[in-house]
């Protein structure tokens, strides 16, 4: 199962691997609050896109196809890949809104194979 979940929330049994998928760390949180398994740091959007992008939904579905340019090759995303076909894997974010890049990397791992050609064709 692959579930996502804001660092704000308490940890539950079912959440599993918990794994931080921003650049920055949330304002204001512990990290035993945050009761992390990892911070993947480098499987966030990039500072620019991040900036770029700034939660305007109107710029979802590009920030969607630049994020996903942004992934092909990375080596954090292939291990989580990795995880998640063996645990309950939770996503973890700072952000309020649901257009943020957890559901962008929800949506590569449930169809990592289909990526993974979309990304042959970028190279």
């Amino acid at each position: 199962m692959l579930s996502i979940k804001r660092v704000y929330e308490n940890r539950t049994y079912d959440d599993g691997y918990r794994v931080l998928v921003e650049r920055l760390w949330p304002r204001g949180i512990t990290k035993e609050r945050a009761a992390l398994d990892a911070w993947y740091k480098d499987i966030a959007p990039s500072d620019s896109l991040r900036k770029w992008f700034s939660h305007d939904e109107r710029k979802w579905d590009e920030f969607k196809e630049r994020y996903m340019d942004e992934l092909c090759g990375n080596k954090a995303l292939e291990k989580l890949v990795e995880i998640a076909s063996q645990t309950n894997v939770t996503l973890i974010i700072s952000s309020r809104s649901t257009y943020n890049n957890a559901e962008v990397l929800k949506y590569i791992i449930e169809n990592y194979d289909e990526f993974k050609r979309r990304c042959e064709g970028k190279m």
